[in-house]
């Protein structure tokens, strides 16, 4: 079955996380996702209030942007969460926005080589296993979690392009698309995480793939979804995000489901005008249908 979600926006105050979250456990909602978008609220840290405010909601952050954090301290973070809220965190890690990366002097030369590193340090390290490497971004001498997580776990990677696709199909868990991606996009990421899945020799298992896709409902909803692809330079992008009430909203979900997605997470337009409805009619209107 297709989980669906809905994005908490960082663009809104962190002090509104908590009635969201506490309206989204309630109503039902599979997932509440959350960015570390710089810079505004962290990912790890609304992420632990998001869980400890709720009951069963699962929350995931996509995704902690690598070049700001040390590998060792993402895992002790992880980790920490997955054993008080097991089986209810998803992380996703990637890239970052590089400009961003540049502001605080951190863009790395390779961010592609940086990836790998890191991801293969983060799996190892929540499955338990003691480490060394000498990588070129990424070194680590006899490190090993004390409390590392009890059950398996996974790491998602965030992409777009193909190289990075591939590279979530070698080393990841799982993959994170954005709201760049038509269901179409959804095919071909499939197809490149498979080849990168085969070139690592890896078998052909599951790997759960997460996309956002722009949603607005309401009477408005149309101008406002046209604003927000205005404002992200995709306006000529066809067949991208989705305007209308819950009947057209869950076809949409039941198209990208179709394409390849395990998870679609609608992502509300900036200028949302009530962010509480947005969860409520995506757990009690748009749910129902999907199913």
């Amino acid at each position: 079955m297709t989980a669906l979600g809905a994005v908490f926006r960082p663009q809104l105050p962190p002090e509104r996380l908590k009635s969201v979250a506490r309206l989204a456990d309630a109503s039902g909602l599979d997932e509440l996702w959350l960015w570390e978008d710089c810079f505004l609220e962290a990912g790890i840290s609304t992420a632990a209030a998001a869980l400890a405010w709720t009951e069963r909601l699962r929350v995931g952050v996509g995704l902690l942007p690598v070049p700001l954090r040390n590998v060792a301290l993402t895992a002790m973070e992880a980790a920490t969460l997955h054993r008080m809220f097991p089986g209810r965190v998803t992380l996703g890690v990637g890239h970052g926005v590089q400009d961003w990366m540049a502001q605080v002097g951190a863009r790395p030369a390779s961010p592609l080589t940086l990836l790998r590193e890191y991801t293969l340090a983060l799996r190892g390290l929540l499955a338990g296993q003691r480490l060394t490497t000498e990588g070129r971004y990424v070194t680590l001498h006899d490190v090993a979690l004390d409390w590392p997580p009890e059950h398996a776990t996974e790491v998602l990677v965030g992409g777009i392009g193909p190289r990075t696709l591939r590279l979530s199909g070698e080393v990841a868990d799982g993959t994170l698309l954005n709201e760049v991606f038509t269901p179409d996009g959804v095919r071909e990421a499939r197809r490149l995480v498979g080849e990168g899945r085969a070139a690592a020799g890896r078998d052909p298992g599951p790997h759960r793939v997460v996309v956002y896709v722009f949603t607005a409902t309401g009477a408005d909803a149309a101008p406002r979804l046209a604003r927000e692809l205005a404002r992200a330079g995709l306006a000529d992008v066809p067949d991208l995000g989705v305007a209308g009430d819950a009947d057209r909203v869950a076809a949409t979900v039941r198209e990208y489901a179709e394409a390849g997605a395990d998870t679609v997470v609608l992502l509300p337009t900036a200028d949302e005008p009530d962010p509480e409805g947005f969860v409520r009619f995506t757990a009690e209107a748009v749910r129902p249908l999907v199913d």
